[in-house]
């Protein structure tokens, strides 16, 4: 049995086969959490549910994986249902997946990389917060964790559909969290800062990617996030500053 900070905690985590979801499952599982892994690469998830056992004996984590496409939303519906019949809560949700969509002027973007961009970033977190909302408030003390950026805190030239949606989402959290203050349930943003991802790549070509940390470097910033003992909600959360404080507390 786990004697993790999340021992016997069910999570799920979205775009959990790669880069800062999968970090995060794996962190979760270390944790002793069961995680809830969905991505729409069946590989990649097999990859982190192999990763997972390996560490089982130690971390007493486990996963279930949820080959899915976050924008089909009916089977988001779908699966709220199933994951009450078979486990009746939810005690934390990380809202993680996303896309860049383009970086382009505003007048040359084309309605369809709109429409994908706005689709997963901020429709897809609303239905998958829609369907797990029941879970999360059956839960002792439901947590909801969404990843934003730093493009939200000021006009970022040139990433409209990305920073639209990330301030969108941001808006919707921070609603739902008013709406959960007198529950046990409490939902918050966490920004991770540059870090060595796809998403990353594509905003940055010429960046060298060792000049940034890896997203294993940043899933620790979730756990706190993710435990009953958490007050904070509503709030917006820089992970690296978050990670100092965290360290100087338990110092």
């Amino acid at each position: 049995m786990s004697n993790g900070r999340l021992a016997g905690k069910l999570a799920l985590v979205t775009g959990a086969s790669r880069g800062l979801g999968r970090a995060v499952a794996e962190r979760f599982a270390a944790e002793g959490a069961h995680v809830i892994a969905l991505a729409r690469t069946v590989g990649g998830l097999e990859e982190l549910d192999d990763a997972i056992k390996a560490r089982a004996s130690q971390t007493g984590g486990s996963a279930t994986l949820v080959p899915l496409d976050l924008t089909d939303f009916d089977a988001l519906d779908r699966m709220g249902q199933a994951l009450y019949d078979r486990f009746g809560k939810l005690d934390v949700l990380v809202g993680n997946a996303a896309t860049l969509g383009i970086l382009s002027p505003m007048g040359h973007i084309d309605a369809p990389i709109w429409k994908a961009t706005i689709d997963l970033n901020l429709t897809a977190n609303w239905r998958l917060l829609r369907s797990c909302d029941p879970l999360l408030q059956r839960a002792p003390a439901g947590r909801a964790i969404f990843v934003t950026s730093g493009v939200t805190q000021q006009p970022a030239p040139y990433w409209g559909p990305y920073a639209v949606s990330k301030a969108a989402l941001e808006s919707m959290v921070k609603i739902y969290a008013a709406e959960m203050a007198h529950t046990k349930v409490r939902a918050n943003l966490i920004n991770p800062g540059p870090m060595r991802t796809k998403l990353r790549v594509e905003a940055f070509p010429g960046e060298d990617p060792m000049s940034v940390p890896p997203p294993e470097d940043l899933a620790g910033a979730f756990v706190p996030l993710a435990e009953e003992s958490c007050t904070l909600n509503g709030q917006w959360i820089a992970a690296d500053e978050w990670l100092k404080a965290q360290g100087a507390q338990r110092q």
